[in-house]
């Protein structure tokens, strides 16, 4: 299956990311391993607070001091404490990353109404480069099972992009929602 992605590069937003951003509620966002702040940018943007973690900041330095932006500088994989405690956010939003161990944190950070909106390699794109690792891949439908106990699946995809390089990616979009008409409300077709 080949999965329609639009070019993006470094600096722009990730065509996922952008497709269900129109579809977060108003309240903090969550950007998990921020990198360069291409999500966070977005997010900022489109008028919300955004809390990005790093283990670095130079990828976002400009951003700061800004009133809108906080930065917590963090080693995710150190096996710490959850870095936002039990604070909850409107979206939480990963890309390019994975460490299977924060997938219960991850959840748990989305509020009532909110999102998480994530996308990073899977099974496949070892054919196509780096990450090649396993560890780094997630096997098909290993996002669904994660996150569909808990989570209302809005989408999901897992298979080959070819732009900005060939690589298989899976993504998903999931809701925490009792509200019935809540998913009815997301246009799929509507996005990018």
């Amino acid at each position: 299956m080949a999965i329609s992605h639009e070019p993006h590069g470094d600096a722009s937003p990730s065509d996922w990311v952008h497709r269900f951003a129109e579809f977060v509620p108003t309240g903090a966002i969550l950007d998990v391993a921020c990198g360069t702040g291409r999500h966070s940018r977005l997010f900022l943007e489109r008028g919300h607070h955004v809390v990005g973690i790093d283990r670095y900041n130079a990828g976002v330095i400009d951003l700061l001091g800004r009133p809108d932006f906080d930065l917590i500088e963090a080693d995710l994989e150190s096996g710490g404490i959850w870095p936002t405690g039990d604070r909850d956010f409107a979206a939480v939003v990963v890309t390019n990353y994975l460490h299977r161990p924060l997938f219960p944190s991850l959840i748990d950070a989305v509020a009532q109404d909110g999102c998480l909106i994530y996308e990073t390699f899977g099974q496949g794109n070892e054919r196509h480069g780096r990450p090649s690792n396993p560890d780094f891949l997630l096997s098909p439908g290993e996002l669904l099972r994660e996150m569909g106990g808990q989570l209302s699946i809005v989408a999901y995809e897992h298979g080959l992009i070819n732009f900005p390089r060939p690589a298989v990616v899976q993504r998903i979009c999931a809701v925490r929602s009792d509200a019935p008409g809540y998913l009815a409300s997301l246009s799929l077709d509507g996005g990018k």
